[in-house]
């Protein structure tokens, strides 16, 4: 694996959330310091695109007040997933710096406008730092902050994304503890679980953080937890850190380790099919030890971007 391009000119963003629909890699909103009324306010995301083609971001309009995009659009948020479901992404959950939201938004990449889905069943309470991941017709949310009991999270969701029906999901067996900026990755029917900040007296708050380095996964056929015995050595624990599956295997790079005051910029490997995990030693100039960036697999290439130190 080699590092290759490093490219200017795209957004300066911290808890930013992205998807890719083809050639086309969609970031929405994010943290950016030196923005702080827009966090404070409930004003539309921000939307940019990056064509891998020719390497060129764009950064789309906003609606204008009082159109009718503006009331279906999400407002500027940090925390939040999304998913991308045939030619549309789906962001949910996230907040910004007054409250957080549970509400599902809809962006269609033909048209470039925003919906609102009504939806139905338990529908999960307002929270960010959670993690999001599509296995068939569904999109699976786990852990996170939850806004109003103010707790770390450990249940999982599930939403039909034909249906936009929203169930509890009873899962089998010990859960992964208690966490927020964790992230989750579908390989087949499997979502996998890794990393992300705990907290030892969970599920409250306090000082007494801990960063969890074994991988879980979540069999969505039976909705059983397992903790696979795994081989090699696993990467040190560590919050917002990015996952992405490319040939079948999942890869972490990057994060932030508390206890150790430690950001990171290395990547390793987990396979499945071995349950072994491997650090991978790559070529040219790699990036800056970093946290909350994103990671996304096109084709035979990792495109990742933002983040901070």
């Amino acid at each position: 694996m080699h590092w290759t391009v490093h490219l200017e000119g795209g957004p300066r963003r911290v808890n930013h959330a992205a998807a890719a629909v083809g050639d086309v890699v969609y970031t929405f909103g994010g943290y950016c310091t030196g923005e702080i009324e827009t966090y404070r306010q409930e004003k539309p995301i921000d939307v940019h695109t990056l064509n891998t083609v020719n390497l060129q971001w764009k950064h789309l309009p906003k609606p204008l007040p009082k159109c009718k995009q503006y009331f279906v659009t999400p407002y500027q948020r940090y925390g939040h997933s999304a998913v991308t479901y045939g030619k549309n992404i789906y962001i949910w959950g996230g907040r910004n710096d007054q409250v957080s939201c549970n509400k599902l938004f809809c962006f269609d990449t033909e048209t470039y406008l925003w919906s609102c889905p009504a939806t139905s069943g338990s529908i999960p309470c307002s929270r960010d730092g959670h993690s999001a991941c599509v296995i068939g017709h569904n999109m699976y949310i786990f852990g996170g902050f939850e806004e109003e009991f103010e707790i770390y999270s450990q249940d999982v969701y599930v939403l039909n994304l034909q249906t936009f029906h929203w169930s509890f999901v009873l899962t089998q067996g010990p859960p992964p503890e208690y966490r927020d900026f964790h992230t989750a990755t579908a390989i087949g029917n499997r979502m996998y679980i890794f990393g992300g900040r705990s907290d030892w007296i969970g599920p409250h708050s306090s000082d007494d953080d801990f960063y969890p380095n074994q991988i879980m996964y979540l069999n969505t056929s039976t909705m059983q937890w397992h903790k696979p015995k795994t081989f090699g050595e696993c990467p040190v624990g560590r919050r917002s850190h990015s996952a992405f599956v490319y040939d079948g295997d999942l890869y972490i790079f990057g994060g932030y380790n508390g206890v150790f005051c430690q950001h990171f910029n290395d990547l390793h490997k987990f396979c499945p099919r071995t349950q072994t995990w491997s650090e991978v030693f790559t070529l040219g100039i790699p990036p800056k030890k970093r946290r909350r960036q994103v990671c996304i697999v096109i084709g035979d290439r990792m495109y990742l971007f933002g983040g901070t130190r």
